[in-house]
């Protein structure tokens, strides 16, 4: 503080005192000042205290460094009656919707099953730091909630499990999304009618196109619709061993590098195989055969088929998964083709039964007519000679000879008299011509015209092919040479039945074929996990 006097040096003068008063002052708004701040400062920390910090937040990377014990919940197993239980999951983010500032919604999924979750502002559990990090996960993450079941306050239509919700008190993500997605989920969701009526009202939706679905294939197939179509695709394998093994089969597991080509050198792709070729199993046809010469008597297998056709139709891919199966018969191939017959029934009826609400769902984006069949009490499963299937396209104006094979076409045109005429989308085509059938295929007894040879057909496509096979090594010979074989590219084959084999029949079913058909997909692709086709080797 100023010391200045007066001129005489006694008092100080009225300046020195206004200035030593202005300067307390000062001092003392300085520390008014700075008392505030730090009591505003102690406020605001007081404030941005996260009283839910442990409630959620990134999880450490998974080394398998502890083990909880903690059940953890499949959201399918829950409905109105688990209301109250405390519950622990893991599951993709669907969607989030952050409503104000206090409350964000959430749709959980797991394979095609969804619920909604409820993230609420609530002192000491849910602070507004959790609901800003929880509003920006990031979709198709992978995050962990536990949570409480609840009962909405109305049914949620946006979720599959309508009647429960989860209201959450913590929220981690396990593995988060680190590149930007191609599409979204609701996108690879919608039926082709939505987008037309979306463009006829002005609406703009991504159309998601197949091309983009198979680069994007691990997105895509997160969808609810193709979940639901591999667990279908599951349920036909299921469906197909169980009927098979409860009528004496075995299940048997041939090679798949081969020698010498199954049918024809020309669908076949040739691997280099050490110092020669190989070739890649147009069919398990051969090695099934010689089971049947070994007494295996009945035989089945679940395996990759190779076929090296330039075809780049809707229908065909240059690998797919062959139902094959082969069996020795007593008197006659009809043996064979009633087997076969109760088998597909027991398919359709199995997944009728088994996978409706998969069925349903799958009808929402790809919307079809239920596929049908002939029950035993309607008279049973068509079976109509090859000659008589000629006769009614013949009748309807299509120009097609007597022994000519079926294009895709009449094929398709063929299944639409069926269905108009005998109001089934299942038949069985019978005795088709012996040149446009595989050298190993037995003759019709009455007219060697014909062979005893069978196709069935799904919505006027082709789905299995079979026959009664040549079991006498002298008559397979011949054949062979018929067709261009030379019979001693297959010596070991043709040997077998030198050594006495059974009169034998079977067929070849592709596994994706009869699941597009079924739900009506389309394209086999769908029903591919990823496919193989032409223009296609990746992913």
């Amino acid at each position: 503080m100023s010391t200045e006097k007066s001129e005489d040096g006694t008092q100080p003068s009225k300046n020195a005192l206004k200035k030593a008063a202005k300067e307390a002052e000062k001092a003392a708004k300085a520390a008014e000042r700075k008392a505030r701040q730090e009591a505003e400062a102690a406020a605001k920390a007081a404030a941005e205290v996260d009283d839910a910090a442990d409630n959620y937040g990134k999880l450490p990377l998974n080394q398998s460094q502890t083990k909880t014990g903690e059940h953890r919940i499949q959201i399918s197993s829950l409905n109105a009656n688990a209301e109250g239980h405390h519950v622990l999951f893991r599951a993709r983010l669907h969607t989030s919707r952050a409503q104000g500032s206090k409350m964000v919604f959430f749709a959980f999924r797991q394979r095609q099953h969804t619920i909604q979750g409820l993230l609420q502002l609530k002192e000491g559990h849910v602070s507004k730091q959790m609901l800003k990090w929880a509003a920006a996960i990031t979709t198709e993450s992978i995050v962990l909630v536990q949570g409480i079941v609840a009962r909405p306050l109305e049914p949620v239509q946006s979720v599959t499990i309508k009647d429960s919700e989860i209201h959450i008190a913590k929220l981690f993500v396990i593995s988060s999304v680190e590149t930007r997605l191609p599409f979204t989920m609701d996108d690879a969701s919608r039926p082709e009618e939505e987008y037309e009526r979306s463009e006829k009202e002005g609406i703009q939706y991504n159309r998601v196109l197949l091309e983009t679905r198979l680069n994007n294939r691990v997105l895509d197939l997160r969808t609810q619709t193709n979940q639901a179509i591999f667990t279908i695709e599951h349920g036909v394998c299921g469906l197909f061993r169980s009927y098979l093994d409860s009528q004496g089969f075995t299940e048997i597991h041939t090679p798949k590098l081969q020698g010498a080509a199954t049918e024809s050198g020309a669908s076949v792709f040739k691997v280099q195989y050490f110092n020669g070729l190989a070739y890649l199993a147009q069919s398990p046809q051969l090695p099934k055969q010689m089971a049947i010469a070994a007494d295996f008597e009945r035989v089945y297998e679940i395996a990759p088929v190779f076929r090296a056709e330039d075809s780049n139709t809707h229908r065909h891919m240059t690998e797919f998964m062959g139902l094959d199966l082969e069996m020795a018969f007593e008197e006659s191939y009809d043996e064979v083709v009633d087997l076969l017959d109760s088998l597909f029934l027991s398919i359709f009826e199995g997944l009728s039964s088994k996978y409706a609400s998969e069925i349903a769902l799958i009808s929402k984006q790809f919307p079809a007519e239920p596929f049908t069949w002939r029950k035993k009490d309607q008279g049973g499963t068509l079976r109509l000679r090859f000659s008589d299937g000629i006769a009614m396209l013949k009748e309807a104006g299509a120009e097609v000879g007597d022994l000519d094979d079926l294009s895709t076409e009449n094929e398709k045109w063929l299944g639409r008299l069926v269905k108009e005429k005998f109001h089934t989308d299942f038949y069985i085509l019978d005795k088709f011509p012996m040149a446009i059938r595989p050298f190993y295929t037995m003759a019709d007894p009455e007219d060697a015209r014909y062979s005893n040879s069978y196709d069935f057909f799904m919505r006027g496509e082709e789905i299995l092919s079979g026959a009664q096979r040549i079991h006498d090594a002298s008559l397979l010979e011949a054949e062979m040479v018929k067709k261009g074989i030379e019979p001693a590219s297959m010596k070991h084959y043709v040997d077998a039945f030198r050594l006495g084999c059974p009169p034998h029949g079977g067929g070849g079913i592709g596994l994706e074929r009869v699941v597009m058909l079924f739900l009506k997909l389309n394209n086999i692709r769908r029903a591919a996990l990823f496919p193989r086709d032409p223009k296609r080797l990746v992913p």
